[in-house]
């Protein structure tokens, strides 16, 4: 599927050459190399890994790597790929690819690499993270590697970006993903093999920015979002655009003094990272097939008011990336939106739950993938919560568990049924550790919410009643059909289960959601 894909791709780009910078590797004597392949780079180990780049058109290349001789062929436009040998972990080895010129990639590593992607969250850097400092300064781990996605928003596929490996250490870790690189620290000093990270991430991105324009014109669903951006970007005012541009940036320069101007005004809709597809065109493409072991995502903040998009657009992104790097279903783990906002004073309807409840259930339809519960550790006032080290502990149990071997905890307790005895019902959880259920700070369980047929939510009282059982009522509800827990933007909860993995927020019932039909923000 790769190789099929690759030769796609190539051919979309030649006339994209023609006003991009990538006219110089196109259409270049000598041996040319992508950005995913530079110096200090990490391949995935034991298995086969991709490799691509531009030569003479019908040139034959040589390729060495760890005294394992290969030889390919470009074709008619001068595009080659091929597969690099499989190697166990270990290295630093050295790429050397002949033709009428010649090219080395020094220090190459083999072990373990994970794709970081998402918005502003997987963005965040490490210097802007609680604890900072002290990772900084002792960030001296040269086994780990770093690469970074260029931002880049078009409608035309890009087979490049601007980037390239980096060694790990205090100079080079500040302005990494902090949950990549607290994730990749964990898996390294787990595994104790090379772990090679690369951030891919966009703050503010929609996720249908991440997906390409033919997957979603295949699907009705999203023709009307489609002709929305369209139209949108034919519409666009280019002058005015600017005008209010500049007026933004003297407003940042002055230090932002009132009045408050909109920052998402400054995102132009045919280059930003809302247009469906600019993404995967502009970051996701130029990597597409790089080998590597899975994807650990953050991203949903852009489309919490579209949650019920949400449980059919989510899944769509993973089945075409997993179909378009063609190394079957790796692992995809992910993220559950924070808590943030104002803390409920009485329960209702929610967008931000129903995309966290589409968050859950793509667990049953995507495989081989899973989810951490961070519904605790959000900050109200701020998007962006800084204990980013807690959010990768929790991400990182999947992989130790699922794919290396580790016997841990790893999903948080969820809702599997509920009974109903007089005016209480019972909601029994899957998913516990042999600890069960526990009532954190205070035994008062808080975040439960009941409700009758009339379909009106009012605060429940609570009790653990066995180790994966709670019971909920309320004194003024006498025939109760439905229960729900942490359904709010900015739930005040507290039940986890013994091992600290909170419980994942639900709802018993099958009512109608806020975001049905809704397309667009």
């Amino acid at each position: 599927m790769f190789a099929r894909f690759h030769i796609i791709r190539m051919r979309t780009s030649q006339f994209i050459t023609a006003v991009t910078s990538l006219l110089t590797l196109s259409l270049s004597a000598e041996v040319t190399l992508p950005s995913a392949f530079t110096d200090h780079m990490v391949l995935q180990r034991n298995q086969e890994n991709p490799i691509w780049g531009w030569a003479e058109p019908h040139e034959e290349l040589a390729l060495s790597l760890a005294g394992i001789q290969l030889s390919t062929t470009a074709d008619a436009e001068g595009n080659w790929t091929t597969k690099l040998p499989a190697l166990p972990a270990g290295g630093p080895h050295t790429l050397r690819i002949s033709g009428s010129s010649e090219v080395l990639v020094d220090d190459v590593l083999s072990g373990e690499v994970w794709l970081c992607s998402g918005q502003s969250n997987m963005q965040w850097p490490v210097t802007r993270s609680y604890g900072a400092e002290v990772e900084i300064v002792s960030a001296n781990r040269p086994r780990i590697r770093f690469l970074t996605v260029s931002r880049n928003g078009t409608a035309l596929p890009q087979e490049n970006f601007d980037g390239c490996w980096n060694v790990c250490s205090p100079e080079t870790v500040g302005d990494f993903s902090a949950i990549g690189y607290f994730y990749g620290k964990m898996l390294h000093e787990a595994l104790d093999v090379p772990i090679g990270l690369i951030d891919n991430a966009w703050g503010g991105s929609s996720a249908e920015s991440w997906v390409p324009r033919n997957t979603l014109e295949s699907h009705e669903r999203y023709q009307p979002m489609l002709a929305h951006w369209d139209k949108r970007v034919a519409s666009f005012d280019e002058e005015a655009y600017k005008a209010y541009l500049a007026k933004y940036n003297a407003w940042v320069a002055e230090g932002r003094p009132e009045p408050a101007l909109d920052w998402g005004e400054t995102v132009h809709p045919a280059t930003g990272q809302h247009r469906p597809a600019n993404i995967f065109n502009g970051m996701v493409n130029p990597i597409a097939g790089y080998g590597m072991k899975g994807v650990i995502w953050y991203q949903g903040e852009s489309n919490a008011a579209r949650g019920e998009q949400y449980l059919h657009l989510f899944p769509l992104l993973v089945e075409t990336w997993r179909e378009i790097w063609g190394q079957g279903a790796f692992p995809f783990y992910w993220v559950q939106l924070a808590d943030f906002g104002s803390e409920p004073n009485e329960p209702g309807e929610d967008s931000w739950a129903e995309l966290r409840d589409a968050q859950t259930q793509a667990m049953d339809v995507i495989e081989n993938s899973g989810q951490a519960v961070i519904i605790d550790i959000g900050e109200g006032r701020d998007i962006h919560p800084r204990d980013k080290k807690t959010v990768a502990s929790r991400l990182v149990r999947w992989p130790l568990a699922n794919d290396y071997g580790f016997d841990i905890s790893y999903l948080s307790p969820r809702y599997r049924e509920m009974q109903t005895d007089g005016n209480r019902i019972r909601i029994k959880f899957d998913h516990l550790s042999d600890q069960g259920l526990y009532a954190f700070d205070t035994k008062d369980i808080q975040g439960f919410c009941i409700a009758g047929a009339d379909k009106k939510f009012i605060w429940a009282e609570a009790k653990i009643v066995a180790k994966d059982t709670v019971e909920v009522w309320a004194q003024s509800l006498e025939d109760p059909v439905a229960v729900r827990y942490g359904w709010a933007k900015n739930p005040v909860v507290n039940l986890y289960d013994g091992n600290g993995l909170p419980v994942t927020p639900f709802r018993t019932d099958n009512w109608q959601w806020l975001s049905v039909g809704k397309v667009i923000d």
